[in-house]
Formats: structure tokens, sequence, C-alpha cells
């Protein structure tokens, strides 16, 4: 406690504790104790984490603190919110309060757990890191004088930051917690190309190209040159040093080891990742199972589409005809950016058949910034923005894109992710957090749900559905093969070269996400898998009462969820007749 009480100070510790702990407080109803308890903590929790991809907060003007104190602290906190958490007799609470309280303990639940296991001393892998995610405040919609502010604020204040983030990763180097050496080689680009560029043309100046014109035009000069004048004195030396530590320190020195197991404590880690992403109670032995169950089923099908396209060869033939034969790829950026506004644009021309509620938000389409493109995923979407990688067309073909807009664009992330954000009546801690079984399992489904929308239009768009379809179920085989079972990269490799269609660029930034990644990867495929058993249910159990705008809605409006909240709210969908929440949009 002394240590914890040095950092901070006193005055600190004392009422960061009184904000779960209230002093002579009046006695309180169970749903009145558990909603002062999360939205204290909602706030807190807010302050201690730096922008995401979905971040909804107001730009800060500096970034968190990320030293041991401080991670010591937060520690301590969750605990104390659990323990107050438990103290709360759940079934006191209303029923709308319960199924919060199931959301809310497991997310408290995985913070503890990402405090015990010192998660914060890897904040770096090969598919993102601490000094990319900067670039995220730098894409946001600056909407207010002060909002340009507290973003050149914010950036004085990198090289304090960056330099507690090195503290971390030394320390993981001490303890053998760092990701496998072989999936770091290279990722040094997205530091360096941040030390040579000109300020005014680096990503972090990003918001000042383009600035609101309701600020006096002066103002908007002189913030200009104090952008220009922090990135180059303050930004790219922090950067240059990180990027001397990565390279002379960190990537030589990480491990050589692929296997979550390999780590401290890795099985207890990995489990707790798998619990963590998947919100489910799964072994490795029994998600490595049902993936070879779901490879063995998905391939039967796409070998029934390759016949279907009149190819007369077998299927590794098929494939390599795929990644090789130039009508299957864009020529430019161009093309393909403008393919994937069709393909989304003609799914806005069918959502209202599917979907009751609409999102009021709309998105975007974007190519991802070229200093995250040469390790970037195809795509990547969320409120506002879908990313489409234009990075070395000739891995990026065109019988996948429309699965991948179905499932980055609408009706997949830029629908569930605005949807819970504009629902008002759930707490913000189910409005902006993601949980990935739910959140991957959706978008996962959307693409499924586009065969029945007629989204594919010939053999091989299905093809590249089942092909996405089998990507994800190729990765629970993949995934805890790697991490429980002893695989080599090459195998992982090789395994998902023979499966699946993608191009062997993105095999291996892909295998590379999931060695450094433990546990993510499962979240997609199992999460689909049990919104589809819902669905069939369901429709099972209501016959010609379903209404697949009513079950949409259901799903949707939950925000994101554990799966084991979303099976329990499909049972009242089902008992209460197929009544959605919306019963007015259902007709």
């Amino acid at each position: 406690m002394q240590a914890f009480i040095a950092g901070f100070g006193m005055a600190t510790v004392v009422l960061a504790m009184s904000a779960v702990f209230p002093a002579n407080a009046a006695p309180q109803s169970a749903d009145a104790r558990f909603k002062a308890l999360y939205t204290r903590e909602w706030t807190w929790r807010e302050e201690q984490f730096p922008d995401e991809e979905d971040s909804q907060k107001p730009i800060a003007d500096h970034f968190p603190k990320v030293d041991p104190t401080s991670q010591e602290m937060r520690l301590r906190y969750w605990q104390e919110v659990l323990k107050e958490l438990d103290a709360i007799p759940r079934d006191q609470l209303s029923p709308d309060n319960q199924v919060d309280y199931d959301v809310y303990k497991p997310q408290i639940a995985a913070l503890i757990a990402d405090q015990r296991f010192r998660q914060y001393e890897m904040p770096a892998n090969s598919d993102s890191s601490f000094w990319t995610d900067v670039g995220y405040t730098a894409r946001r919609n600056f909407k207010t004088l002060r909002d340009y502010q507290n973003y050149i604020a914010q950036l004085r204040d990198l090289p304090r930051y960056f330099r507690e983030q090195e503290d971390e990763m030394r320390a993981g180097l001490k303890r053998g917690f760092t990701p496998p050496r072989v999936t770091l080689l290279g990722r040094d680009t997205s530091i360096s190309q941040v030390v040579k560029a000109k300020p005014e043309d680096c990503l972090l100046y990003t918001p000042f190209r383009e600035m609101l014109s309701t600020i006096p035009a002066a103002t908007r000069a002189r913030l200009r040159a104090e952008a220009i004048d922090v990135i180059r004195n303050k930004v790219q030396p922090a950067y240059a040093e990180l990027l001397k530590f990565w390279n002379d320190n960190y990537v030589p020195h990480a491990r050589t080891t692929l296997a979550a197991y390999d780590l401290p404590d890795g099985k207890a880690y990995y489990q707790s990742r798998i619990l963590q992403f998947t919100t489910l109670n799964m072994t490795p032995d029994e998600i490595h199972r049902l993936g070879l169950q779901e490879v063995a089923r998905l391939h039967a099908g796409m070998v029934g589409e390759m016949k279907k396209t009149g190819f007369k060869g077998d299927f590794p033939a098929f494939l390599h005809y795929l990644r090789t034969d130039p009508k299957f790829y864009a020529r430019t950026p161009e093309e393909l950016l403008k393919d994937a506004a069709w393909i989304a644009k003609e799914f806005d021309g069918k959502a209202s058949q599917y979907f009751g509620h609409l999102p009021r938000a709309r998105f975007a389409i974007k190519p991802v910034p070229a200093d995250l493109a040469p390790f970037y995923t195809s795509g990547r979407g969320g409120p506002g923005v879908y990313l489409v990688n234009t990075y070395d067309l000739p891995q990026r073909p065109l019988y996948n894109l429309t699965a991948l807009t179905l499932h980055e664009s609408a009706p997949g992330h830029a629908f569930q992710i605005p949807l819970a954000a504009e629902n008002r009546n759930l707490p913000d801690f189910r409005r902006y957090t993601y949980i990935s079984a739910y959140g991957e399992g959706w978008a996962l489904y959307c693409e499924w749900l586009g065969d029945e929308m007629g989204m594919y239009k010939t053999p091989y768009d299905r093809f590249g559905m089942l092909g996405y379809q089998i990507w994800r179920a190729v990765r629970l085989v993949v995934d805890t093969g790697i991490h429980s079972q002893g695989w080599t990269r090459e195998q992982a490799v090789k395994y998902m070269h023979d499966y699946t269609a993608l191009p062997d660029h993105e095999i291996n930034t892909e295998v590379d996400r999931y060695i450094a990644w433990p546990g993510q990867a499962l979240s997609y495929y199992l999460g689909e898998m049990d919104i589809l058993k819902n669905r069939r249910r369901a429709e099972a159990a209501l016959g010609a009462k379903f209404n697949i705008r009513a079950f949409h809605d259901t799903v949707l409006q939950l925000g994101s969820v554990p799966l084991p909240v979303l099976d329990r709210r499909i049972d009242k969908f089902i008992a209460d007749g197929g009544v959605g929440p919306y019963p007015d949009e259902e007709n």
C-alpha cells in the first residue's frame, strides 16, 4: 500500500477509493447501489485508457499514466469494485439491472485479469501498438477549438507516455513476457515513418490539414504552426528514441517461442484470454476439435461452389487460379474503394427488409493509412469509417470484397457499434464497450446473412463468402494449435494455405496476428455460431410468427454483451412471441 500511495499522493488515493465507497451514505436499494457503483467506475475507467478505434470520449489534453504505480492502483481499484459488486444481491435487482449486472461483472473480472497478468507489459504486437494507437485521435472528427488545443497538449505529453510504455516493455522483457520475436520483424516501419516525415506530412498532423472553417484564419495558422513545432521538437524525438529501443533492445531480446503456454503462468493466461474474448468456459482442446469439424464441413461447401464455376481442376489448383489470375484483383486503389462503396450502397437498398431499427450514424470509406497498411488486415470498420486496405493490390481479391464489406461496414460493425452508442436506455458501460465474441460474431453473421440477402452474385462471390467463413473456423484450429499444442508458424501458415483462399501475404500477417494476440481469433466463429444457434431455435419455436427484423433488432438492441446474456435474451424473445424491442418498426 505504501508504494500505491506514494505514486499518487494520499489525496488522490482517498478520492479514488471514496468514489467506490462514499462515506456516511444512507441505505440504498440494490438498484441504486448498483447504478451508483457502475456510474462512478465508468467515469473513472474512461480516464484510464487512451483513445481506441471506436472511442467516443472527448479528446483529452494528456495521455494516461501507465507507470507501475498507476497499474497497481488500477488493480486495487477494480478489486474493490468487484468486492462491492459481490455485496449487491443480484436477485434484488430489477430485471433490466440483472441484465446489466451480467454484462458488467465479466467486464470488471476481465479488467482485473489483465492487471493480474500484467498485460500492460506487452503494449505492442504484430497487429497493434501504443504508438500506432496515437493515430486514432489524429483520425477523429475535431468539432471544436478546444479539440485542437487539447490534441496539441496531448502531443506535448507524448514523450512522457512513450517513456513509461518503454519501461513497461523492459519489465516484460525481464520476465519473458513479450510477443514472439518472429512476429515483430519489420514492425519498426510504423515508427520510422513518423521519424522521417516532414512534420506537416506526418499522420499526427492530420487534424490540421482541413480545419474547421468556423475557427478564425489567424487562429488556424497559429495552431498549425504550434502543431508543427510540437511534432518536430517533441513527437519525432520520442519516436526516434522508441525506434532505437525497439531495434537495439526489444526485438533482439523478445522471446523465440510462440505459444501462450510458454509465457509466465501460460496455461492460466491463455485460458483467461479465451474467457475474455469468447465469454465461454471452453478449453483449448474443445475449441480445437470444434474447429476441425467446422473446417471439414465448410471445405465441402467450398468444393461445391468451385464446381459451379466450371473449373475442371482440383481444389489446390483452383486456389492457385484465384490467387494468381489478374481478373480477380483491382487495378487501382480507387477501383477497390469504389467497388467497396458500391457493395455498401447495394446493402442500403436491402436494409429495411432485414432490420426494423436503423442507426442514424453514417460511415465513410477510406484507405488504410500508409503507416499501418503493410501489416494491417484487409479492412477494418466501426463508427464513422470503413478502412479498406489498398496496399499490395495483388493480395486484395475482389471475390472476398462483398463479405469483407458486409462485415466491416453495414450491417456489421457500422450498424452494431453505432446502434449501441445511440441507445440511451443502456448504461454507458454497455453503449461504449466492445466484447469481441458478440461484435465479431455479429459481423461474421452478417457475412453469412449476405447470402440470404442475395448479395453474392456469382459462384466466385459465394466461394469468397465461404472462404471467409472457413478462415474464421481455421482460426479455432490455428490459435489453439499454436498456443496449446506446439504448432510451428510454418504449420499454421500451411494449414491456412491449404484450406482458405486467402492470398499468401494476408495468411502471413494473419498468422502473426494470432501468434501475438492469443485468444482473440477465437471470438469470431464462436460468436457467429451462437447467433446462428439462437436464430434457428427462435425460428423453430415461433414458426410463422418469426420476424427477421424483430430478431435482428433484439440482438442489436443489447449493445455488446457476453454470449450467455444473448442466449437469455433470445429465451425472452421466444417467450414474448417474437416481439422485438421496437414493435412499431417490425411491419
